[in-house]
């Protein structure tokens, strides 16, 4: 019997998953990477003798990653290996508050009752409402489609309608917060998830408090290797498998014949298949490689997700007060994200998270250093003078770290590189370096990605972080998920 053959366009974390998922199920499958390397934003650097994970640092819902290896009939742990963080972050603030959010609930209770003066009730409660959203709507808008009608038909969607006034549609995430805290830092801790998926906690609907029962009442974790060896894991699964890969090969152009996708021109040669599922950014790939087809101009049109401004420092020094992830607030959050998103520049007190593989993973770090991944929200890339930009930014973060951990950073930095707006789009071809695709400062946000398939085009199929349900490693995978069952019905 002859399989049936698919071509993937890209190679990043949803690309493999695809790939595999694929595969599986019976069909040949290849696919093209314009890069040399796999996994898209969730690749590594290293610096001399300090490796880091390059993109994604957070690992939630790892199911997702251990349900493509049981697919295959193999053993997860065979392949990948994580354990589940005892404290999912550290907080400071510039007036010396330091809260440690402990992934046990009566002890993160406990912390901010004796350091907040926040009843532990309170916390509890909003964790309770976080389990609520996404019982509600987990199965509804991560796990379907929302662009097929038994989506919206479903005895759980219509169980979902009658709770919509409880779900945070009508109000923003930091109304709803405002509402569940008295205490403004644990108001601004929880309104820190809207950055998860690059968006504005004063606009974006209170629909995503969802995110907290994630970190908390599920867990945060860490793989053993690094957040890397997810890449690595699963790309030694598909390779086994019998995946394909093409390293280096840029795709010119996906080949549409009568309406129906045939194939890709990849450096003037034609490769053709039954099936082409693109997990290159969305808005880029009708730039490029659809650029002949009709164009989703209403999608395409819409505001980006921000960015982010990292820098990976060799630090040669130890710090022991700081963990695996650890988030420096600024004094004014408003004022931060209408400079992000109103503005388009970078405020001059932002919010700094500093993610150190080196205190979970030793030899990512020589002996008494460390490896600081340290990150800022930035606007996407709209032209701006980004040189200067990040001159300005590195000088305002490090007196920032010096004032709350009473040091000197500067001279103890031995390696750095930088990734800004600019080279996230040209590594990753995200449409103005923004990380998650379209922003989510709207209640109709989810309804306004693009769908896992085409509908212009036959046998054309959509997934990564650009397209429905989202950006960021869960939903990446769900993206697979959601076009590889579309691919069979």
């Amino acid at each position: 019997m002859i399989k049936r053959k698919v071509l993937i366009v890209g190679s990043g974390i949803a690309g493999m998953a695809s790939a595999i998922r694929l595969v599986v199920k019976g069909y040949q499958v290849e696919v093209f990477e314009a890069n040399s390397y796999p996994g898209g934003k969730l690749s590594e650097i290293q610096i001399g003798d300090y490796r880091f994970d390059a993109g994604p640092s957070l690992f939630t819902l790892p199911e997702q990653v251990d349900e493509l290896f049981r697919l295959a009939g193999k053993d997860p742990k065979d392949y990948f290996e994580y354990d589940k963080l005892n404290v999912a972050c550290k907080y400071f603030w510039e007036d010396g508050t330091r809260l440690n959010a402990y992934a046990d609930l009566d002890l993160f209770a406990e912390e901010v009752q004796s350091k907040l003066g926040e009843p532990a009730t309170t916390i509890r409660k909003a964790l309770r409402q976080s389990a609520f959203i996404y019982d509600s709507l987990a199965p509804l808008f991560m796990n379907r489609s929302l662009h097929k009608l038994d989506t919206w038909t479903n005895p759980h969607a219509l169980k979902s309608y009658l709770r919509m006034g409880k779900l945070g549609i009508f109000s923003t995430m930091d109304e709803a917060n405002q509402k569940q805290f008295t205490h403004p830092k644990l108001v601004q801790l929880f309104n820190r998830y809207a950055t998860y998926n690059g968006s504005n906690p004063f606009e974006t609907p209170a629909t995503l408090n969802i995110i907290p029962h994630l970190e908390f009442n599920i867990g945060a974790f860490f793989p053993k290797k690094g957040m890397h060896d997810i890449t690595q894991s699963l790309f030694k699964l598909s390779e086994e498998l019998g995946v394909t890969y093409h390293f280096g090969q840029k795709v010119d152009k996906v080949l549409v014949e009568n309406g129906k996708a045939k194939g890709l021109r990849v450096k003037g040669q034609d490769h053709y298949a039954d099936l082409v599922v693109n997990n290159m950014d969305m808005v880029n790939a009708y730039k490029t490689i659809l650029k002949d087809q009709k164009q989703p101009k209403l999608l395409l049109n819409q505001p980006k997700s921000s960015s982010a401004l990292i820098f990976y420092w060799g630090i040669k020094r130890d710090f022991p007060e700081l963990d695996l992830h650890n988030i420096f607030f600024t004094d004014n959050y408003p004022l931060e994200f209408e400079h992000i998103f109103k503005k388009g520049t970078i405020y001059d007190d932002p919010t700094i998270y500093v993610n150190i593989t080196s205190t979970h993973k030793s030899d990512d770090a020589p002996a008494g250093c460390m490896n600081w991944f340290t990150m800022i929200n930035v606007p996407n890339n709209q032209g701006q003078d980004w040189d200067q930009m990040i001159t300005e930014a590195k000088r305002n973060i490090i007196h920032k770290l010096n004032r709350i951990l009473k040091t000197d950073v500067e001279p103890l930095i031995e390696a750095e590189e930088i990734l800004d707006p600019r080279t996230i789009e040209s590594k990753t071809s995200s449409a103005q370096g923004a990380l998650y695709g379209n922003s989510s400062n709207n209640k109709f946000a989810a309804f306004l990605r693009h769908a896992n398939y085409s509908s212009s085009i036959k046998s054309l199929y959509f997934c990564g972080g650009s397209v429905h349900p989202g950006g960021g490693i869960p939903l990446c995978l769900l993206s697979a998920k959601i076009m590889s069952e579309m691919i069979e019905e």
